[in-house]
């Protein structure tokens, strides 16, 4: 059973909430929860009474560029859902929370900072046998104001990483070994999504997204043992700025959360082009 998170040593235990809190808190009036998931199946099957779907493809992305949505469209989404500024949402999904992180990354980029994540996620959640419900909540609409995107400080971009790797900063590749070595294209088990070169970016470590959590629950493991995975293992330090990476920015999405927030590292970015950008881009390096 994993520790109580206030008592795991993380640098923010205030971004992490546990399924019985959520459970206690899910009728809230400035609360909203919200699933979202890699399979776009899952909340109609079943959620958490009171959540609200949102679709990382659907909702997230522009429907033309492969980008987010601006800051009308962030608008549009808030008023939808129901949110304000001051509205505290939760995030919980499938696959140990990969899109619950990274719709909560998206949030950041338009300051939307009164967040959390469920710990464990989903599959938490219904392995404690706590209730699902197919009924889809009505919240009134609100009038969202947001900043403009700023991908300033937590995203990074191709060109940017070129020079990351160039001066010998520190890069995490995210994905599983045979992905990082080249041997696969794609996940077991996943189609090829494009790339058509193998391998890694010149210098960056492979430290796969699944081994910051604990494997029976899908929680986060505490910071000492994360300490140990990113720091006396691969030499990370919170000095140092640090660029993550997977296939398309889903996985490396949840290394950031980790990094940022659990550990505390001020300079974190995630480079959401990932292998699918990287892979077939010409005349940048790659490593096997």
């Amino acid at each position: 059973m994993a520790q109580d998170i206030s008592q795991r040593g993380y640098a923010r235990p205030d971004v992490l909430v546990s399924t019985e809190w959520v459970a206690q808190h899910h009728k809230d009036a400035n609360l909203r929860i919200i699933e979202s998931n890699e399979d776009p199946l899952l909340y109609a099957s079943g959620h958490i009474p009171g959540a609200v779907q949102v679709d990382w493809t659907m909702d997230l992305n522009d429907a033309l560029r492969r980008d987010y949505l601006n800051k009308a469209g962030f608008e549009a989404l808030m008023s939808r859902i129901g949110v304000t500024p001051q509205t505290l949402v939760i995030f919980y999904g499938d696959k140990n929370n990969w899109w619950a992180t990274y719709a909560f990354w998206v949030f950041q980029l338009f300051g939307h900072s009164n967040a959390k994540v469920m710990d464990g996620g989903r599959a938490k959640w219904e392995r404690e046998g706590r209730p699902l419900t197919r009924e889809v909540p009505s919240h009134a609409a609100t009038q969202y104001t947001a900043p403009e995107r700023d991908d300033s400080q937590i995203r990074a971009f191709r060109d940017q990483v070129l020079q990351h790797s160039n001066a010998g900063k520190p890069l995490i590749d995210v994905r599983s070994v045979a992905e990082y070595t080249g041997e696969r294209l794609h996940m077991p088990d996943y189609p090829n999504e494009g790339a058509l070169r193998g391998g890694h970016i010149p210098g960056a470590k492979n430290v796969p997204w699944s081994k910051a959590v604990n494997p029976e629950d899908g929680s986060f493991r505490p910071a000492n043992e994360l300490r140990s995975l990113y720091e006396q293992e691969q030499g990370l330090s919170p000095d140092k700025d640090v660029v993550t990476y997977c296939r398309i920015g889903e996985r490396s999405s949840h290394t950031w959360f980790v990094l940022k927030y659990l550990l505390g590292y001020p300079n974190v970015r995630n480079y959401d082009g990932s292998w699918t950008e990287w892979g077939n881009l010409v005349g940048v390096p790659i490593e096997r």
